[in-house]
């Protein structure tokens, strides 16, 4: 049995438009007074999603690979209190948007929620939020130096998402088991 899956990439082409903000972006005591206030809301990054944790604002969703751009260490007990609702680790490299990953986030929101550990890179993780997350709910990223996105899920922002995902190179690439 072939362990091939489908996998998109980033072409070299797109690299600036996948790096463009796509919500409003906040910092400090304004990113933490949002955080606070959002209600169905999931995280892509292990800063922000601890942030959320650390506010006592547990996101439906945590997607985090344990490492941060700016090489701090994530100490893994502090994501305890959504892995307690499910905890699912996948493999995901770095510049990929794995069908793995994919599946993964939504099997989590539909199951009520939980942490998504990935192992590789997270980033694109916030694409398959935004395609799993109910409308009305959030989805929040971390873009190093400047703070948080904050980017609604609705018709709308899905269907960018969509845009960007048809844009990405697919691939099928043997991840192993």
């Amino acid at each position: 049995m072939s362990s091939e899956e489908r996998v998109w990439v980033v072409p070299e082409s797109l690299r600036s438009t996948f790096a463009e903000r796509y919500g409003p972006v906040y910092s400090g005591v304004e990113a933490d007074r949002r955080i606070r206030a959002l209600t169905v809301f999931a995280s892509c990054g292990d800063r922000v999603t601890a942030d959320a944790i650390r506010l006592a604002n547990l996101p439906l969703v945590g997607v985090v690979d344990l490492k941060t751009r700016r090489h701090e260490p994530v100490d893994p007990s502090v994501f305890a209190p959504l892995a307690a609702r499910r905890h699912v680790k996948v493999r995901n490299p770095a510049g990929m948007l794995t069908e793995r990953l994919r599946r993964a986030i939504r099997e989590t929101v539909q199951a009520g929620g939980g942490l998504v550990e990935v192992d590789g890179e997270e980033d694109l993780g916030a694409l398959a939020l935004v395609e799993a997350m109910p409308p009305g709910a959030t989805v929040i990223y971390g873009i190093p130096g400047a703070g948080v996105s904050f980017v609604a899920v609705d018709a709308v922002t899905r269907e960018h998402v969509r845009g960007l995902v048809a844009q990405m190179e697919l691939r099928r690439v043997d991840l192993g088991a």
